[in-house]
Order: C-alpha cells, then structure tokens, then sequence
C-alpha cells in the first residue's frame, strides 16, 4: 500500500475550513501535517505564520495547497515551486493570467504538477452537460450567475482591491463550466462593468462573447441579488434547450430534468490532484481567467452609488 502524500494547506480563511480540510480528510491519499496563515492555526497539525516558515521547518511536505486571496498567491506558488512542492491552486489561480502561464512553465521545469483547480467544474451536471452538448449545434447561451455579496462574502476586502475580481469571484466559477461544457471555444466581444465609487472592482458584470460557430454567449453577474440566488446557464440546440441551475446541483435537457448524484466537488478536486502528482502532470486551464481579464481590459466601466462597507 502506497504511503499518502504529506500536505500543507495556506491560507485558512472560510473556503478552507468549509471545503479544503473536509475533503482532504476524506482523501486517504492524502496526509495532512501543516498548515500556514496569518491569523488562523487548525487543530493536530503543526502551524506556521506563513509559507516561508512552513517551508523551512516541515522539509518533507511534498505537496500544497494554496487558498489565500489571488493577490498573494504567485509569490506563495514561486516560493513552493521553487522548495519543490507539487502545487494546487484555489480558484482563480492567480491575480493575472500571465503569473498562472509563468508558474506553469516554473512548474514544468522543476518537475512537479501544478493544479489550477476550477471547483463548478466537478458540480454533477458538467460531465453529462458536457457529453450532450458535444454533438449539437450551438444556438446561444446566457449565463445568469446573481447572489447577495454580504452573505457570501461578509467583511471580505481582498475582493474589492486589484486583482480581488469582485463579482467575478463567483462569475468565474460561470465561465469555468461555460468552456468546459461547450463543443466550442468562445471569445469576448465588449462587456460592461458596474464598479461602486468606493471600490476597484466591479459590483456587476454583462459579458458579450461569441463562440467559433457564431452563437451569442451572454453573461449576466450581480453581487446585488438576493434573497434566493440565482446560478443559472441555459444552452439553445438545435435538439432543444439544456439548463443548469443551482451552480451545477440541477440539470435538465429540453424540459426532463436528469438524475444527479451527491453533490462532492473539493472531494473530486483532491482525487484529481492525487492522480496528477501519481501520474507527474499538470492541469493548468487559463480559459476562464481569461475572459475576466479581457472583460477589464475591454470592459466600459459604469460607476454607480458607494458600497459602503
């Protein structure tokens, strides 16, 4: 019996106590021995203030987890890289797309597997969504992805600074089933970014792409929605209409909904980062982060009222 691969996390905050440590408890290929942050410490594990004092004291680790802000990340990467650390990246992977290509091609060179891990993208619905739609024509698509900031990001300020993406923080989670599931790739064509005067990102987002066949592909992302939550992507055929709904909990093809099984998206993303270190690859799709930084360089910025936090 192989022996699990000792691993660190960095950066517990919500996200990791919610869903990195449950699914690496769940994962036996997995040994969990430290952890690294700023203000936090998890219990039966030795914990570090941050990644260099990590690195430093625990020289058999082999694998991390990053899942501190964007906006710290390539430097943790670099640092983990460099020690030889195979390396598993929070969404998004990074504040910009060229830090995520340079860690991959730092990665290639030191012989580790680095994972851009896209969460939604292992939600039940995306493998059947993705087989159905490969042999229909596209006719168009609209992605409405609207949720209440303050529930889901409570006191967060990483998220309104550069490179926090603000309502693309969830919108991104959109784009990564969009370019899973979709037989084509897509471009972006223009889009419109609603940014509170007190903040530097935005609040809202309208996306308009197009794919290689010609089909519309409209994004619409709203941190002003509540109280119900809507993660919805409707896909126009030519065989009828397929609809995702609740982030990727719902799945239905022209009117019969499908069987899903139990939600177990960080559970697969740790299977998946187990099987690329086992196999000595690396999964690293910029896509999605893409086509939010095209969004800001292509993006007409509208400012509207203060968010106030």
């Amino acid at each position: 019996m192989k022996q699990a691969i000792k691993l660190a996390v960095v950066g517990i905050g919500k996200i990791a106590r919610d869903q990195h440590l449950p699914a690496i408890a769940a994962q036996p290929g997995f040994e969990l021995v430290a952890c690294a942050s700023r203000n936090a410490s998890v219990e039966g594990v030795r914990n570090y203030s941050d990644i260099d004092a990590l690195l430093s004291a625990e020289p058999d680790v082999q694998a991390i987890s990053l899942c501190a802000p964007p906006q710290v990340r390539y430097a943790q990467a670099l640092a983990a890289l460099d020690a030889g650390k195979h390396v598993m990246l929070e969404k998004p992977p990074g504040a910009s797309v060229s830090e995520v290509k340079a860690l991959h091609e730092i990665a290639r060179a030191r012989g580790v597997s680095l994972f851009a891990t896209w969460h939604s993208r292992e939600s039940n619905a995306v493998a059947p969504a993705r087989e159905w739609l490969a042999s229909k024509a596209i006719k168009s698509v609209e992605v409405r992805w609207k949720e209440d900031v303050r529930r889901w990001h409570p006191g967060q300020q990483w998220i309104w600074e550069a490179g926090g993406l603000g309502v693309f923080d969830p919108g991104i989670n959109a784009l990564s089933i969009v370019t899973r599931i979709l037989p084509n790739e897509i471009a972006l064509r223009g889009a419109v970014l609603t940014v509170p005067s007190d903040t530097e990102t935005p609040i809202a987002a309208e996306l308009d792409c197009i794919d290689t066949s010609g089909a519309p592909v409209r994004a619409f992302f709203d941190w002003r929605h509540g109280p119900v939550e809507e993660w919805a992507i409707d896909v126009d055929t030519d065989a009828g209409r397929l609809s995702i709904r609740e982030g990727g909990k719902r799945l239905s093809i022209d009117g019969e909904e499908t069987a899903l099984g139990a939600e177990r998206e960080y559970p697969a993303l740790y299977e998946r980062f187990h099987a690329l270190i086992e196999s000595k690859q690396d999964d690293v799709d910029v896509r999605p982060l893409q086509i939010v930084a095209d969004a800001f360089l292509m993006g007409k910025r509208v400012e509207t009222e203060a968010f106030g936090r």
